[in-house]
């Protein structure tokens, strides 16, 4: 062999070895959305607006909160299996309380296969509606990745901060993790600085997401545990002020 074919040859099996051992961060998109049991301002019930939604922003990972399932209310209609249908994305539904001789809860929504799902019961009265936290695991770019749904009350502040240290004391493994959801509570609350122990906000400022048609105050957030692996990007809320009373928030990652 040539001394010129050898140092080509060289080249050829160091370029090989560089694209073995080269790894590009993988994105992914995760997006929130108190979805009011899919009626919007207008009054109507509309799955497919909500499925709609999902798919323009091209999400990874959702979670949704206010879900249906087989209510009277909205016609007896398994909602987390039709968002699945109309998205294509593999769900799990988490159930708060039985209602109008269904179920109602929480949703998480993933375009990689879910496993291990587990509602997490909160503290509070249950006469006032039971609140949960749905967590699922699932694989992205072959990182064991943990994504956390809640909803917290709305009306009792006492209630609400005893569910956001709930949160923080759920064992997670201490891998990474995203936690969505509605928190009915605005940053800097104590709700929001109880959480902030131990999650990163993707909000640098505020998302304004509520009320849908003319947003004042943000309490839907997406939270994460990085451990080295995370990397947040670009959050947003998104412009849709009908299919909801909530907007939803989407915020990207790269998986390292």
């Amino acid at each position: 062999m040539s001394r010129q074919a050898f140092v080509m040859l060289l080249m050829a099996v160091m370029v090989a070895m560089v694209g073995r051992g080269a790894t590009a961060d993988t994105p992914l998109r995760v997006l929130s959305y108190n979805i009011h049991h899919g009626r919007g301002t207008d009054g109507v019930v509309n799955l497919a607006r909500i499925a709609g939604v999902i798919r323009d922003c091209a999400a990874d990972v959702v979670m949704l909160q206010e879900v249906d399932d087989r209510t009277d209310r909205t016609g007896r209609i398994d909602q987390t299996a039709e968002i699945a249908r109309l998205t294509g994305l593999h769900a799990e539904f988490g159930r708060q309380i039985d209602y109008q001789g269904g179920r109602y809860g929480q949703a998480i929504l993933s375009r990689t296969p879910l496993e291990e799902p587990r509602v997490h019961v909160l503290p509070g009265d249950p006469d006032r509606e039971t609140r949960i936290a749905l967590a699922v695991r699932t694989v992205v770019a072959g990182r064991s990745l943990v994504i956390v749904g809640t909803h917290l009350h709305h009306r009792d502040p006492a209630a609400r901060l005893e569910q956001a240290r709930a949160i923080e004391a759920l064992d997670l493994g201490g891998g990474p993790a995203i936690l969505g959801g509605d928190l009915n509570a605005v940053p800097g609350s104590e709700p929001l600085t109880t959480l902030l122990a131990s999650w990163r906000s993707t909000s640098t400022e505020p998302q304004l997401s509520f009320p849908a048609g003319q947003p004042t105050r943000q309490i839907d957030f997406i939270l994460y545990r990085a451990a080295g692996v995370l990397e947040p990007g670009e959050v947003r809320v998104l412009d849709e002020p009908v299919a909801s009373d909530h907007r939803p928030i989407l915020a990207e990652f790269r998986v390292r």
